[in-house]
Formats: C-alpha cells, structure tokens, sequence
C-alpha cells in the first residue's frame, strides 16, 4: 500500500476520509447525522482528537484532524466501531426507516465477508488518511471538504449544509469545537 495512504504523525493535521460500504446512503435522516456529530464530540472531549475542520455527505465522512495525546488510527477505529453499532440499532428501531430490511441486508452481507467482522459491518475498512504538511495542502483540503455538499448539488452555498465545519468557518455557529492550524 501506498506510505500516503498510513497515518502517520498523529500531531500533523491528517485530510481523512472513510466511506460506508457499497458507498450506500446511510445518512438520510438527521438521528443518523447527530450519531456521528455526537461521536466526534466525544472523541474531542475524550480521546484528545484535534478536529480541523469535517463534513458528512450520505455515504462518507470527511475529516481534518490530528491528535497530540493518541494516535489517529486508534481514535478513528473506535469511532468507526461505536457508530457501526449505534447506527446499526437507530436503522433497526426506527419505524420510519422504510430502507430497514434493505440496509441490514447489505450490512449483514458485507459483515459475513469480512474475515474481522462475523455480523455486520457499515464502514469500509479503510480511512485513505493524507498528512497534510504544507499550508497550500490544508487550505485545499478545507476547501475539499466544505465544497463537496455543494458538488453534490445539496446546497448552493458551502455554510448552508448543516453537517459541516462550513458554518463555523463563516462564523455562524459552533456544532463541535474546532482547532484552527494558524
């Protein structure tokens, strides 16, 4: 594999992305959303994650982060791990979910062909983390991240799309505490 897709210095900021498989719209309702937005919250306060700037789309995750205290790979593991399992129960006890027997179909499928998960898995294994160790490289990346609502065609404008660091960078509003890299 290529040495750009490791993690590698948890301390330099990390342009992450992971991917739920078969790329399916899992993030369609907002309880899913704030599953993920209450997760990261968590990392934040408790596992030493440095969140630079993030955005999730349907099926993906987009992520600058970095970590002075763990290591990013560890961080994004139990992340990945906890929302698997939340979700997992959100889709199976919502009424509404009228894509339920669909999704534990493909997750199920997925989780009996992964020889590291025996059930269900949501998550693709891989992260394709890149250090970002020039400021042209972050300032493409934030950039990235906070247009691909708008590439979707989602939104017209980057801070209109709720479940992204756009709106703190305006100076709308503050969903989870971010660390600037000056």
């Amino acid at each position: 594999m290529s040495r750009k897709y490791k993690f590698h210095d948890s301390r330099n900021p990390h342009f992450i992305t992971f991917s739920t498989v078969e790329w399916i719209d899992i993030f369609t309702r907002r309880d899913y959303y704030d599953t993920i937005v209450n997760s990261l919250a968590f990392c934040i306060e408790n596992k030493g994650l440095n969140l630079h700037s993030w955005c999730i789309m349907t099926n993906h995750i987009h992520l600058i982060a970095s970590s002075e205290t763990n290591k990013l790979s560890y961080i994004l593991r139990d992340l990945k791990k906890f929302t698997s399992v939340q979700l997992l129960e959100i889709i199976i006890d919502n009424p509404k979910e009228s894509r339920r027997n669909w999704l534990k179909w493909i997750l199920k499928s997925n989780g009996q062909q992964n020889p590291h998960n025996h059930h269900y898995q949501l998550w693709q294994q891989h992260n394709h983390p890149i250090v970002l160790e020039k400021n042209e490289h972050m300032d493409k990346a934030l950039d990235y991240i906070h247009q691909n609502p708008v590439k979707a065609g989602f939104v017209e404008q980057p801070e209109d799309w709720v479940y992204s660091s756009a709106k703190e960078y305006a100076g709308l509003r503050n969903l989870l505490p971010l660390v600037y890299i000056e």
